[in-house]
């Protein structure tokens, strides 16, 4: 049975909780992986996305597919640096399965996002980020209630006091680059993130 504490005094010990949930399978959901978790607990910055790919769900560790690779890319960091630089969460913390039509992963439902937000809100307690970057559409609607993530992308946002810089998610499946506006947003917003970790250094 999934279990978690009321108050946190660890990123270690909520991770230790995170592995052993499974609050959305409990609830009926389709899931294809246990949690994955982010590893390290010393980053000074925080990396939110969508939910773990299959890669992700198969290793148990975040970004370690391709969106992981062109995500590094985007932020010219080796992995080493990447995983040093950040601690990795998203929405939901398990592999969700296909969607439906057979083309990327499915999206969780609301309810599974609300089920995984509690290590969200506890994350951020006990990290106390100083820079927070957001990847993909759910991930800005669900930290910041932004409901449209292209206008978004190349802006500095603030959460409680903290830079929140949203990027598009590096998913394949995905053809928001082919636009050349977009790749000058993504531009900028790269930029943005490199000029807070300068500052964080």
């Amino acid at each position: 049975m999934t279990a978690h504490k009321s108050a946190y005094r660890s990123l270690t010990s909520l991770a230790r909780d995170l592995s052993r949930c499974r609050a959305c399978a409990e609830a009926g959901y389709p899931l294809e992986s246990l949690p994955v978790r982010a590893p390290g607990a010393g980053q000074r910055a925080y990396l939110f996305g969508q939910a773990p790919g299959i890669v992700e769900g198969e290793e148990r560790l975040p970004w370690r597919g391709r969106a992981g690779r062109t995500l590094r890319r985007w932020l010219e960091l080796e992995e080493d640096d990447f995983y040093a630089t950040f601690y990795c969460a998203s929405v939901t913390r398990c592999y969700p399965g296909r969607a439906p039509t057979g083309r990327g992963d499915r999206t969780p439902t609301p309810r599974e996002q609300e089920l995984c937000s509690f290590w969200r809100d506890r994350e951020l307690e006990l990290l106390r980020p100083r820079l927070i970057v957001t990847v993909g559409g759910l991930a800005l609607r669900r930290l910041l209630g932004l409901a449209s993530l292209t206008p978004a992308v190349g802006e500095r946002y603030e959460l409680d006091g903290t830079p929140v810089v949203p990027l598009p998610h590096p998913s394949g499946a995905s053809g928001w680059l082919n636009d050349a506006a977009n790749r000058e947003r993504l531009a900028a917003a790269t930029a943005l993130v490199r000029d807070e970790l300068a500052r964080l250094a």
